[in-house]
C-alpha cells in the first residue's frame, strides 16, 4: 500500500519565533521553499485554498507551477474553500456544487499530473449532527471524477502521469471528512461516509475540544485513510503550537499499522506547524514506524530537536 506522510502548508518563511521553520527547516530566506520541502517529504497538505483572501487570487497557473516544482511522486492533498463548508455550510440551495466544480477545475493541474491526494472537507465546529441531512444531500452530489481531461492530455506532466499506469484522468476523487463537533460521535455518520467511499479524517486534537472519537482508527473508505495531528495546545485556542513526545507518539503506532492494512493508500498530516514543529515530528514519526532517516533527514531533525533543546 501507498505511505504518505508530510506535514499541513510548507510556506512558513519567517523565522521560528515568529512561527516559521526558517533556520528549523529552511536554511536561508531566499530558498524555493516547496521544492526544498518535497526533497523531505513525498506529500503535503496545502491549506491556503480554504482561506477566502488566498484563495480568490489563486489561478491554475499556481497549480501548474506546484506540478512542475515538485518530484514525480509527490502528491497534495487540498483544503475545499471555506465559502463551501463555513459560509454557505453544504448548503445545495446556495450553489455550494458550483462552487466546488470551480475549485475542483482550478486544481486540476494537480489532477492530470497524477499529483492531488485527498480532498479534504473540513466541516465548521458549529457544524453539528443536527445537519446531517445537509451533509447527506451534499455527499450524494459530490462530483466524482475531473471533467475534461483530453484537454490535459499533451501536457509533458499528464504524460509522464500517464507512464506510471496510474493516472488519476480516470480515477475518482479521494474525499476525506473533517468532523469538529461531538455531537457526531455516534455510528450514522460512519455508515454515511462508508456509503459515498469518503475517508473520514482521524486527528489528534486537544482533550478539552471533546474531539477524542476521532481518533480511533476508523476506516470509512477502501480506498484510502488520513490522520491530522493538530497538537495539543490549549492556550488562546491556538492547538498548533504544540510539540509532541515521542511518548505522545507512540500509541499511533499500532494505529497506523491497523490503518495499512486496511486501506490501499494511508496519508498523515502534522498540522503543529508553528516554529518547525511538524518537521520535528513528522521526522520522527517516520523513524518511529521503522523507516530509516536519510543522512539529509537526520542532520534536519538534529538540527531542530537541538533548537528545541529536546533530548
Amino acid at each position: 500500500m501507498k505511505y504518505h506522510l508530510g506535514c499541513c502548508g510548507w510556506n512558513y518563511g519567517d523565522p521560528s519565533e515568529k512561527g516559521g521553520w526558517l533556520n528549523i527547516f529552511y536554511p536561508e530566506k531566499k530558498t524555493r521553499r516547496l521544492q526544498f520541502y518535497s526533497q523531505f517529504f513525498n506529500t503535503v497538505e496545502m491549506d491556503s485554498t480554504f482561506y477566502e483572501e488566498f484563495y480568490s487570487k489563486m489561478t491554475k497557473g499556481l497549480f501548474f507551477g506546484m506540478v512542475k516544482a515538485t518530484p514525480e511522486n509527490f502528491e497534495f492533498s487540498v483544503k475545499v474553500p471555506e465559502r463551501i463548508t463555513h459560509k454557505k455550510r453544504l448548503d445545495l440551495s446556495k450553489d455550494v456544487i458550483s462552487d466546488l466544480e470551480e475549485f475542483l477545475d482550478k486544481i486540476s493541474p494537480l489532477y492530470h499530473a497524477n499529483k492531488l491526494g485527498a480532498i479534504l472537507i473540513q466541516l465548521p465546529p458549529s457544524f453539528t449532527i443536527a445537519s446531517f441531512s445537509i451533509l447527506e444531500n451534499f455527499l450524494e452530489k459530490l462530483p466524482r471524477k475531473s471533467k475534461n481531461f483530453s484537454s490535459y492530455s499533451n501536457d509533458e506532466h499528464v504524460k509522464k502521469g500517464r507512464k506510471k499506469g496510474n493516472s488519476k484522468g480516470v480515477e475518482e476523487y479521494q474525499y476525506a471528512l473533517e468532523f469538529r463537533h461531538p455531537s457526531w460521535d455516534t455510528e450514522g455518520p460512519w455508515e454515511l461516509l462508508k456509503h459515498y467511499n469518503v475517508a473520514t479524517a482521524i486527528t489528534d486534537s486537544p482533550e478539552k475540544e471533546n474531539l477524542s472519537f476521532l481518533s480511533n482508527s476508523t476506516v470509512t473508505s477502501s480506498d484510502h485513510s488520513f490522520i491530522r495531528f493538530h497538537g495539543r495546545n490549549t492556550i488562546g485556542h491556538y492547538w498548533y503550537n504544540y510539540l509532541y513526545t515521542k511518548k505522545e507518539l507512540e500509541p499511533w503506532i499500532d494505529k497506523v499499522r491497523n490503518l495499512r492494512n486496511q486501506t490501499k493508500i494511508l496519508r498523515i498530516y502534522f498540522n503543529n506547524h508553528y516554529g518547525g514543529k511538524a518537521i520535528i515530528n513528522a521526522l520522527q514519526f517516520k523513524e518511529m514506524n521503522g523507516m530509516s532517516l536519510r543522512d539529509e533527514e537526520r542532520k534536519i531533525l538534529q538540527n531542530a530537536e537541538n533548537y528545541y533543546q529536546i533530548l
